[in-house]
């Protein structure tokens, strides 16, 4: 990697706060115009060489741009036109984030899908958004699919490699390039992970998409060496988030094309990041067995989203790495550490946030010397004018009462893209519902229960799943690696009985599904938490079924497992 930096300077990242114009749509530009060291490369590519070294290869702002033109090019050509969504079905890396770039300079909207997604599925979502068009790495597929259904077919279903190969012609671009976005203009339509049923298509908006991010332009990066890695899948709101931080500062960035713990370490020793931002998927391998001690040397931070981390992951990984002196607080200084001096041991921000509050909007910082606080995520971030417990009329419950999050926050989406009574079902007066069950203490630190469509509805009232899977993961570490507690049907007036299905370690030996339950039940009883009915040991991948974001289908386990009471 180049010795020149690629930082913009701090007067530049100032500026950025306050421009009235920029937004989600044209962030690229903006960086383009402002940051002077627009020439150095900051973000990465990898793949492995002969060898089987890995390999970086590196993008800076000017080629980041001639990249979008030449994408832009193609898409203008095939007719795309302001407004249009066009779906977008490439594998993750750098490459979606470029076809995002090209289709908001022409005033486009992107339908990023994960490739990953069902193809069945992934047809119903883009007839519902109604595609013009449609690139993919592979559109054979798509192509079949959409043969007996030709009035629905999109305008054109082509190969991600026709856009790769298309020849830069700038005449060939609308006079009026790259396009001017108003506040409200839609950006980008981002689908849900399915843990919870069909994929919602969440509208990201022009303005609406980068309000609460202005503050990282000072806190990001918080060194002058820092590298960040984002693991995040790039299709989705968060990956697309690190992506505009880190094009606005020219943060060294290495966008990963994979999350799986074996292509990841390599990466993470070549690169030496002092930033990692994911979904829980790769820190839960990362915590698991030996830990990454080489690839995560330089590592401070570790900053995850979407699903809420566990303890007992956490735990490990805040023991790797190197904290800057900056970074701590003086009061929180362990007993006898000077201040001024780094820290052995590194911080995990566990931010709460989904593709419709547009970022994480709660985070809890855990050091190697914080105390257990499970399921805490913290206080609500600077973005939220207001965040509350409510009941199901929409009035505040009392602090300690269990409820439905909700927020009002100018960084909420505008809605559910062709789904207005759906964006209606989300809204309550005046706040936005994030689809979970929480509460919240007498200090405004609020703790994170469940999803509304996972609590687990007994003869003896609701159990909440994230607290009973905490105390599996890190009181029962030595047997449970991971694990998803769902609710399935008891027998007539039982209601539904809480299970987990369990990961085991690695050197677990020959342990049997009700030693797990009768270990696991004696820390639940412990915790005063509601115990097991039942424990299925999943013995390969499909066991705990990953949704196209890495997500544990929770409702895929509960239809699996629907009859096990009740045969």
């Amino acid at each position: 990697m180049p010795d020149a930096t690629s930082i913009a300077p701090l007067p530049v990242r100032r500026s950025l706060m306050t421009e009235p114009d920029l937004g989600a749509g044209n962030f690229l530009q903006y960086a383009l115009e402002a940051n002077p060291n627009r020439g150095v490369p900051f973000v990465y590519g990898h793949h492995d060489d002969h060898r089987g070294r890995v390999v970086l290869r590196g993008h800076s702002l000017t080629d980041l741009a001639a990249l979008r033109d030449r994408y832009a090019a193609w898409y203008h050509a095939n007719g795309v036109r302001p407004g249009e969504p066009v779906g977008v079905v490439v594998g993750e890396g750098l490459e979606p984030l470029l076809h995002f770039l090209a289709l908001t300079a022409l005033g486009a909207v992107p339908a990023m899908v994960n490739d990953a997604m069902r193809l069945d599925t992934m047809v119903r979502y883009l007839d519902h958004v109604g595609v013009a068009g449609v690139v993919a790495d592979d559109p054979t597929r798509l192509r079949l699919a959409y043969r007996d259904a030709p009035h629905n077919r999109p305008r054109f279903i082509v190969p991600a490699a026709e856009v790769r190969a298309h020849g830069a012609d700038p005449s060939a671009l609308p006079a009026e390039y790259p396009y001017r976005h108003a506040p409200d203009d839609v950006v980008a339509l981002i689908h849900s992970s399915g843990t919870t049923g069909t994929p919602k298509s969440t509208i990201l908006g022009h303005r609406q998409f980068w309000e609460g991010k202005q503050p990282r332009m000072l806190r990001f990066p918080a060194e002058p060496y820092d590298r960040l890695m984002s693991l995040m899948p790039h299709t989705h709101a968060g990956g697309l988030s690190y992506f505009l931080t880190a094009v606005l500062l020219g943060l060294p960035t290495v966008i990963m094309a994979d999350w799986r713990r074996a292509v990841v370490e390599p990466v993470m020793e070549a690169f030496q990041p002092t930033m990692m931002a994911s979904f829980p998927r790769t820190f839960v391998e990362l915590a698991t067995g030996e830990l990454p001690v080489r690839g995560a040397a330089r590592v401070h931070s570790w900053f995850n989203t979407g699903d809420s981390a566990h303890h007992g992951h956490i735990r490990r990984l805040v023991r790797l790495g190197e904290r800057p002196a900056g970074l701590i607080k003086p009061w929180l200084l362990p007993d006898g550490a000077a201040a001024g001096e780094p820290l052995p041991g590194s911080q995990f921000i566990d931010g709460l946030g989904s593709s419709e509050m547009g970022m994480a909007l709660f985070g809890q910082v855990t050091t190697p010397e914080s105390p257990r606080d499970d399921r805490c995520v913290g206080k609500a971030q600077e973005a939220v004018i207001k965040a509350a417990v409510l009941n199901e009329n929409g009035e505040e419950v009392p602090d300690g009462t269990v409820g439905l999050l909700a927020v009002i926050t100018p960084s909420r989406t505008p809605g559910y893209w062709n789904d207005p009574g759906l964006t209606r079902s989300f809204e309550l007066n005046g706040y936005w519902l994030t689809g979970d069950v929480a509460r919240r203490d007498g200090e405004g630190n609020f703790y994170h229960l469940d999803r509304t469509a996972d609590v687990i509805e007994t003869a003896d009232g609701p159990v909440y799943s994230l607290p009973v899977e905490e105390v599996l993961i890190a009181d029962c570490a030595a047997l449970v690696q991971d694990c998803s507690v769902v609710g399935v049907p008891g027998k007539a007036g039982e209601g539904q009985r809480p299970i987990a299905v369990v990961r085991l370690q690695a050197d677990a030996g020959d342990v049997t599904a009700d030693e797990v339950r009768e270990k696991a039940n004696k820390a639940l009883a412990d915790a005063g938490l509601a115990t097991l009915d039942a424990v299925v040991i999943a013995r390969t991948g499909d066991d705990l079924p990953l949704g196209p974001t890495g997500k544990v289908l929770k409702r895929e386990l509960r239809t699996r497992h629907a009859a096990m009471f009740t045969r």
